[in-house]
């Protein structure tokens, strides 16, 4: 008779649990394609350089800026991600990374920045 108290309990606790519950995320879903599409440009460096045929588009850049003491300091790999972002925003599918650069003294409202510059090009037809 014990066994089936609890098992009774069991049932019971478990079917308070079961209901009609909502899923709320910070996540905007319209936003969702821009954050993602830095992953569909390919970043190429001097020693590898893109296969096949391809265009250029423009230059571009990416920026990583510390503005707080409390905030992490800039990254290298956040302002490729930027470079990559903005070769995506002007319908490039990969960017030739030229060169990054870190800056030590405070400027423009960052305490470190690192900024990286690249050729935004569109690869059309690969090897």
């Amino acid at each position: 008779m014990k066994y089936i108290t609890l098992g009774a309990a069991s049932l019971m606790l478990l079917a308070g649990c079961a209901g009609d519950y909502s899923f709320q995320s910070n996540l905007n879903s319209a936003a969702i394609n821009d954050y993602f599409k830095a992953g569909d440009v390919s970043l190429y460096t001097r020693d590898q350089a893109p296969q096949g045929l391809f265009e250029r588009l423009a230059m571009v850049s990416g920026e990583s800026c510390q503005l707080n003491p409390n905030d992490p300091p800039a990254s290298q790999a956040e302002a490729r991600t930027q470079l990559r972002r903005h070769t995506a925003d002007i319908g490039g599918n990969g960017v030739m990374l030229n060169n990054c650069v870190s800056f030590s003294n405070e400027a423009d409202g960052c305490i470190s920045r690192i900024q990286c510059i690249g050729q935004a090009i569109k690869v059309t037809q690969e090897d």
